[in-house]
C-alpha cells in the first residue's frame, strides 16, 4: 500500500479507497489550534484578543507581547502585571535572541530582621519589592519592537476604561484573598465591592486609575512608574504604610538584557532562561542527562520513563540549590552546570533499576523562601517568524494585595516571599534565583520550533523538560504533549509527586519497588502555554494548557 509519510503528528492512521494512506510517527489524540499566519496562547481571553488586535496592525510578537503583559495587568491581576516581575526570551527571524530580566529587586534598606512578623512578609506594604514588569517591557519594544509604544499599550488602557466581565476563575480566587485583601482600601474598592464581597462572574470589572497610569505611560514611557507621577503615588503610598520601596529605590531599577542559555537536544537547539532565573539551567542540566538514555517512543509513562525522569530531577535540583542566585552579586558555575561532560558524569551514575537516595547526593539546604506557584506565562508567534515566551509573575495570588493608591497598580510581595518568611531576607539590590523559565525550541536547521513556558515555582522546569521530551522523543503533538500527566521531583523533600493518571497503579508499584517514594497526594502540576511553527508548512499551531484554562487565537 502507498504511503503519504508525514513528520508532523497526524489526525489519525488515515487510509483512503486509492490506496494512498496518511502516516506518521505517531497520531494525535487531540488537535491544537492551527493558523496560516500567527498565533497567541495566554491565559485568558481579553489578553490574548489583545496580542492578535497587535498583530494585525502590522505589530510583530514583541509588540504583542507588550500588548499581552500590560492587558493581563488589567484582566488578570492574581498574577498579570505591572507591579512584579520576570522574563522575556525573544528570537527574531534573524536569529537574533535576547533575554529580558526584569526580575523584581529587593529595595536597597533589605536587612536581617526588617520584617516584624512573619506575616509583614507574606502581604502588605512590607512584602513588596521594586517592580520591573514596565521597566522590561519597555526595554523589549526598544530593542524589537515596530509599532509606537502608545499603540500596544492601548487594548490595556481601553479594557481599564471601559471594563471587562470577571471570569470564573478570578470570582474563586477572590472568595480566597477576602481575608488578607480587606484591610487594604483601593485594593477593596476594585475586587471586593469596597467590603468583603468578592467580583461575581459576569460582573463589569473597571480602573480607573490603572487606565490613567497606563495612559501617563502612553505618553513618557516606563519612566512615569520609575521617576513621574506614577513613581511619587508609588513612593508617597510606601512611606505612609511602612513600605520599603522608596523613589530611590525606583529611580536606580533597570532592566537587563542578558544571553539566553543554549544547549542542544537530540540535535535540536534551546534557548532558555539565564541566570538570574535558576530554571534555565534546570532544564539543560536534566535535558543534558536524559539524552544519555534512549527513550523511544512508546516508552512515555512506563516505569523506566519515569524513574529516569526523577533521577535526573533529584539531581539538577540540588544543583539549583547549590548554585542559584543572582549572577550580579554571586558567581554561578553555569558553563559547568550546562556542560554535555557534566550531564554524562551525572548520568554514568543512574542505576537504572534502583533509586538513588536523595541524602546519598550530600546535603544541600536551601535558604531561600518558598516560591509562589502563582505566575503566568504566555507565547506567540508572529508572520515573520518572530518568537516570544514569557513569564512573569506577583508571586502569590494578587501578590502583597496592595493596590497603590491612586495608581490601580497591584503590587508583589516578591520580596517577602523570597525571604523566607523573614527569616533569611532577600539581600538589598537583588533579583531572586527564580524558577521562572520561557524556553524556545529551534528544528535542527535552526529555524524557530516552538516557545513554551508554565507557572508553578519549582514545578516549571520538570513541566518543561516533560513538554519538550514528549514532542522530541514521543513524537506527541503540541496539544498532546501539553495534555500529557506529568510528575515532579525536587530532590527535597524525596518524593515523586504526581498528577491523576501519571503513575498508574502497575507502574507505581514497579517504581516503590526500585526504592522510590510517591506521594500520596495527586496535584495539577503547571498551565502551559506554548506556540509552534508546524514543520514543512509553516502554519502556526497553538495551545492554551487545560489545566488552569485560557484561550489561544491565531489568523
Amino acid at each position: 500500500m502507498l504511503q503519504v509519510l508525514l513528520s508532523l503528528s497526524i489526525f489519525a492512521q488515515e487510509v483512503s479507497q486509492s490506496g494512498l494512506q496518511l502516516s506518521g510517527a505517531r497520531p494525535m489524540v487531540a488537535q491544537p489550534e492551527r493558523a496560516p499566519k500567527a498565533m497567541v496562547t495566554t491565559c485568558n481571553e481579553h489578553a490574548t484578543a489583545a496580542g492578535i488586535e497587535i498583530l494585525k496592525k502590522g505589530g510583530n510578537s514583541v509588540d504583542a507581547a507588550v500588548a499581552v503583559a500590560f492587558a493581563l495587568a488589567v484582566v488578570h491581576p492574581e498574577a498579570g502585571n505591572l507591579g512584579g516581575g520576570g522574563y522575556l526570551l525573544v528570537r527574531m527571524n534573524d536569529g537574533r535572541a535576547k533575554l529580558i530580566d526584569y526580575g523584581a529587586r529587593a529595595p536597597l534598606s533589605a536587612k536581617e530582621g526588617i520584617f516584624p512578623t512573619p506575616k509583614d512578609a507574606q502581604v502588605g506594604y512590607k512584602s513588596i519589592a521594586v517592580p520591573g514588569a514596565p521597566a522590561g517591557m519597555e526595554l523589549a519594544h526598544k530593542m524589537y519592537g515596530k509599532l509606537p509604544w502608545k499603540t500596544v499599550l492601548e487594548p490595556a488602557r481601553r479594557l481599564a476604561k471601559e471594563g471587562f466581565p470577571a471570569s470564573q476563575r478570578m470570582e474563586l480566587i477572590l472568595k480566597l484573598q477576602v481575608p488578607v485583601m480587606k484591610p487594604y482600601a483601593d485594593s477593596a474598592r476594585i475586587f471586593l465591592h469596597g467590603g468583603e464581597q468578592p467580583l461575581k462572574q459576569g460582573e463589569i470589572v473597571r480602573q480607573p486609575d490603572l487606565a490613567a497610569t497606563i495612559a501617563r505611560m502612553q505618553k513618557t514611557g516606563a519612566k512615569d512608574f520609575y521617576e513621574g507621577e506614577t513613581a511619587r503615588r508609588i513612593a508617597a503610598d510606601m512611606a505612609a504604610n511602612g513600605g520599603f520601596v522608596t523613589s530611590d529605590d525606583l529611580k536606580q531599577y533597570k532592566a537587563i538584557a542578558r544571553e539566553p542559555l543554549t544547549t542542544n537536544y537530540r540535535g535540536h537547539p534551546i534557548l532558555t532562561s539565564a541566570p538570574s532565573s535558576s530554571g534555565g539551567m534546570v532544564v539543560i542540566e536534566m535535558l543534558n542527562i536524559l539524552e544519555n538514555f534512549e527513550l523511544p517512543l512508546g516508552m512515555e509513562g512506563s516505569s523506566r520513563h519515569r524513574h529516569l525522569l526523577v533521577e535526573a530531577m533529584k539531581r539538577a535540583f540540588r544543583d539549583r540549590i547549590l548554585y542559584a542566585g543572582d549572577p550580579d552579586y554571586k558567581k554561578i558555575p553555569v558553563e559547568m552546570l550546562t556542560s554535555k561532560d557534566y550531564a554524562k558524569s551525572i548520568a554514568e551514575k543512574i542505576d537504572p533499576s534502583k533509586a538513588t537516595p536523595s541524602a546519598s547526593l550530600g546535603e544541600a539546604v536551601s535558604e531561600s523562601g518558598a516560591e509562589s506557584q502563582d505566575t503566568t506565562h504566555f507565547s506567540i508567534a508572529d508572520a515573520d517568524g518572530n518568537i516570544i515566551s514569557n513569564t512573569y509573575t506577583l508571586s502569590g495570588f494578587y501578590g502583597s494585595q496592595v493596590v497603590i493608591k491612586g495608581t490601580g497598580v497591584l503590587m508583589g510581595n516578591i520580596f517577602g516571599a523570597f525571604s523566607n518568611g523573614g527569616r533569611k531576607v532577600l539581600p538589598a539590590g537583588t533579583r531572586p534565583a527564580s524558577t521562572m523559565t520561557p524556553t524556545i525550541v529551534l528544528t535542527k536547521e535552526q529555524k524557530p520550533w516552538f516557545a513554551l513556558g508554565s507557572p508553578g515555582a519549582a514545578t516549571i522546569p520538570n513541566t518543561l523538560v516533560e513538554v519538550i521530551t514528549n514532542i522530541i522523543d514521543f513524537k506527541m503533538s503540541l496539544r498532546d504533549a501539553i495534555e500529557f500527566p506529568r510528575i515532579h521531583h525536587q530532590y527535597l523533600p524525596d518524593r515523586i509527586e504526581a498528577e491523576p493518571g501519571a503513575i498508574p497503579f502497575d507502574v507505581a508499584e514497579k517504581l516503590k519497588s526500585m526504592g522510590h517514594v510517591l506521594s500520596n497526594r495527586y496535584r495539577s502540576q503547571g498551565d502551559v502555554h506554548a506556540v509552534m511553527i508546524e514543520e514543512g508548512t509553516g502554519w502556526r499551531q497553538g495551545w492554551s494548557d487545560g489545566r488552569r484554562g485560557g484561550k489561544v487565537l491565531g489568523y
